[in-house]
């Protein structure tokens, strides 16, 4: 197998042989397409005749970072596996649901019946996508391969990158202040069951599970308010594994906010609180007035004190600071203008990337209609098919 690169790509390409057959000339005109500026290309070909090693080719080509979208799971754990074995030593992510089960929020008017949001995380794909937006921050030789989830609302990139804690040997940082900002950036403090998104404290010492990191562990060494040392060492057994001058740390989750856009964003929902109740008053639905003014309380509470609240998504535009109507901020993003996007089996995620926004809509206004839910939580959904074809140029 030899190793390719090219001249201003950071991308080293592991290939097995060389492009055969219509391979080499296919990768030639797609580079050229790109080079051109077309906005949409298609590459055609019966299966197994080596589409994903064109592609590969393309991305090493052109230096950009990529951005792989499959219509299901199992497609794109296949290609994962595919990517990494041609750029073993770049960045290949994983962005797909991390959801083993999902029972989204829903109401039955015909049956009195609410039902609530549940689910379970996989822990694993929740790492691995966040390990895909540091990535996406941090490098450039990033290909993300993602199912069409990639679409739905995650939290703002500016507010993601603005909760980042930079740390770095001999920086003076009272050892309060650091545990304020882990907890700010939704860490949680766990001296005995230290497993990922947690941090302990012994002493002048603090060890942080980074997130977004599922085999390193970072340990703080202070002395006199000052850092000492950085390690990386491995949360399983204990060993050091070395030092380095400085790390960046992560937030736990997407959705972490800036103490300032909570603040904010609590005023706004309840203007908009005090609207939706005053209307509800003028078309006489008392039960819904009381509903809707109860729960929205309770997250505002939670939000208030503890910077997150269950169903925190369905307040993203507030967070954000978008308008009504605008698209939410997903994963997309995250990414370079200069990114590609690639569509794998496109004649069945074109037409999925088309027809979730109106399931999703259809079910959440029934929610708002109800009170269960306040208008804004319409804007916590996927992109719409135009929207998705807009960022894609």
């Amino acid at each position: 197998m030899d190793v390719v690169t090219y001249p201003g790509s950071p991308f080293r390409l592991h290939r097995p042989f060389e492009p055969a057959g219509d391979q080499p000339q296919a990768i030639e005109k797609l580079v050229a397409g790109i080079d051109d500026g077309l906005a949409y290309q298609t590459l055609l070909g019966v299966t197994g005749s080596g589409k994903t090693y064109t592609m590969a080719n393309v991305i090493a080509r052109t230096g950009r970072p990529a951005l792989v979208i499959a219509p299901n799971k199992t497609l794109a754990a296949q290609l994962y596996s595919e990517f990494r074995e041609f750029f073993p030593e770049n960045a290949v992510e994983y962005f797909v649901s991390y959801y083993d089960y999902y029972q989204p929020e829903a109401y039955v008017p015909s049956r009195d019946l609410y039902i609530e949001k549940d689910s379970s995380i996989n822990e694993h794909i929740e790492q691995m996508r966040l390990s895909a937006t540091k990535s996406l921050i941090e490098r450039k030789d990033v290909v993300i391969v993602a199912t069409v989830s990639c679409i739905y609302g995650i939290g703002d990139p500016s507010d993601y990158q603005d909760m980042r804690q930079v740390l770095r040997e001999r920086d003076p940082v009272p050892q309060r202040d650091l545990l304020a900002r882990l907890a700010g950036m939704q860490y949680t403090r766990n001296d005995i069951d230290f497993r990922r998104g947690t941090f302990r404290v012994r002493g002048d010492t603090i060890d942080v599970f980074p997130a977004e990191n599922s085999e390193q562990a970072l340990r703080i060494s202070l002395f006199d308010d000052v850092i000492e040392a950085l390690t990386l060492f491995d949360p399983l057994t204990g060993e050091l594994l070395h030092k380095i001058p400085r790390f960046t740390l992560y937030a736990k989750s997407h959705y972490v906010t800036p103490r300032s856009t909570v603040l904010r964003a609590i005023e706004t929902i309840k203007a908009e609180l005090r609207e939706r109740l005053d209307e509800f008053q003028q078309q006489g639905k008392l039960l819904e007035l009381q509903r809707l003014q109860q729960r929205t309380h309770f997250d505002l509470e939670m939000m208030n004190e503890l910077g997150f609240c269950k169903g925190i998504e369905n307040y993203t535009r507030h967070l954000s600071g978008r308008a009504p109507g605008e698209p939410p901020p997903t994963l997309i993003d995250y990414l370079p203008r200069e990114a590609l996007i690639i569509v794998d089996e496109s004649h069945v995620t074109i037409p999925q990337i088309g027809g979730m926004f109106n399931g999703d809509r259809a079910r959440k206004t029934v929610l708002v209609d109800y009170g269960f839910r306040l208008p804004s939580a319409l804007d916590n959904r996927p992109l719409k098919f135009e929207e998705f074809e807009r960022q894609m140029r």
